[in-house]
């Protein structure tokens, strides 16, 4: 679960971190009001889950209480587009906050790195810019440290890294209290990721989150009830936000073939078998062990929620899920719903005779193994006119 950055400073400053003076508005008059309790220039920022705000015009200056009610009005409302986003969100609401002066931006993050299996710190020079570009431009300017769980993040731990990311001697006493101060808030709040980016060096000498981001474990939400309380889904990808509130384990790719499975393996393999076979998967969706008939039409009302889906592949192999069960569920789907894209389906396992069965003399097209299933809806939804 993705926090908005408004919401992760706020986790950040209980714990110690200095975070820039601001609130919250959703109306243009609400970031006049906040502009004018700053009595300073504010930047103005769309709280939106994506990354490339900047890019996309969801970041900007004002110097006053009424050029940052103008400001706000440009943003609250529009669709914002990034390379990250290319369907874009709508920005409900923006972050009105003291404008600060940077000399210096770092970065630093914590996330779970399965192959120590630990949680690890990382800290770079080049802050301003995502991770990933840090690590293809300058792939020796991140200096990472594995917290040891029982220990947690020590003070010599938290100066190696910051001595070893070439940070100057001076900041690393100031910067050492802010690791430790992110540290404790990623493990009070279950995350699986937290990131200071960037982590800045103010002209008066103080160093701030000036951007913040951090990811909650979904599995830890039950002990999290006050940060749930803050998922706001309408702002997500909205099939992913359904799929949420359905139960039902989906991922939006941005291809255009829709895959339906049970089992994440399966899922996993079957996306990469398009993929072999030329095609672009619009979903990730795994109905699970055991999925009645009732749950396989809803998974193809999701799927079907994409208009980018072109074709649509059923993959199923019956241990717990019973294949006649999910031919059940696949004609239930097609009696009620408008299915005008080519459907290749797999089935395999428990009952999958009885569920071929039910499935003759329909419009769905039969499979005898994955890659067969996969070369058929890849060619079909190439030739498919909608």
């Amino acid at each position: 679960m993705k926090l908005h950055e408004y919401q992760a400073k706020q986790i950040l400053s209980d714990f110690g971190v200095p975070t820039p003076q601001g609130e919250v508005a959703s109306t243009p008059a609400g970031a006049k009001a906040i502009a004018e309790r700053l009595g300073k220039p504010v930047v103005i920022k769309a709280q939106v889950l994506m990354g490339g705000r900047g890019k996309a015009g969801g970041i900007k200056l004002a110097q006053n209480p009424d050029e940052a009610a103008q400001v706000a009005s440009e943003i609250i409302g529009k669709r914002l587009i990034s390379p990250q986003n290319p369907d874009g969100l709508v920005a409900e609401k923006v972050l009105v906050e003291e404008a600060v002066q940077i000399q210096h931006e770092y970065y630093i993050g914590i996330t779970v790195d399965r192959t120590p299996q630990r949680n690890v710190l990382m800290v770079s020079k080049y802050g301003g810019m995502d991770i990933e570009e840090v690590a293809a431009q300058h792939p020796d300017a991140i200096a990472t440290y594995p917290i040891d769980p029982l220990l947690g993040l020590t003070d010599y731990a938290a100066r190696e890294v910051l001595y070893a990311a070439g940070l100057p001697h001076e900041q690393v006493r100031p910067l050492s209290a802010l690791l430790h101060g992110l540290y404790r808030a990623y493990i009070a709040v279950d995350a699986n990721l937290a990131e200071i980016n960037p982590c800045a060096v103010l002209a008066d000498g103080r160093i701030i989150a000036a951007d913040a981001k951090i990811t909650i474990d979904e599995n830890a939400l039950y002990r999290q009830k006050r940060l749930e309380s803050l998922h706001e889904a309408s702002i997500e990808d909205p099939i992913e936000a359904e799929a949420s509130r359905r139960g039902i384990a989906y991922v939006r790719l941005g291809g255009d073939i829709g895959i339906i499975g049970n089992g994440a393996g399966l899922v996993m393999c079957t996306v990469d078998e398009v993929v072999r076979a030329g095609g672009r998967p619009a979903n990730f969706l795994d109905i699970g062990g055991g999925a009645k008939a009732d749950r396989v039409r809803q998974a193809v009302e999701l799927v079907l929620m994409d208009p980018n889906v072109k074709g649509l592949l059923f993959n199923i192999f019956g241990g717990i899920t019973r294949g006649d069960e999910v031919a059940r569920g696949m004609l239930e789907a097609f009696e009620t719903l408008k299915v005008n894209i080519p459907v290749v389906v797999r089935l395999a396992g428990t009952h999958a005779e009885e569920g071929r069965a039910m499935l003759q003399g329909t419009p769905l097209i039969p499979a005898e193994t994955m890659q067969e299933a996969a070369r058929k809806v890849v060619e079909l939804a190439a030739s498919h006119k909608v």
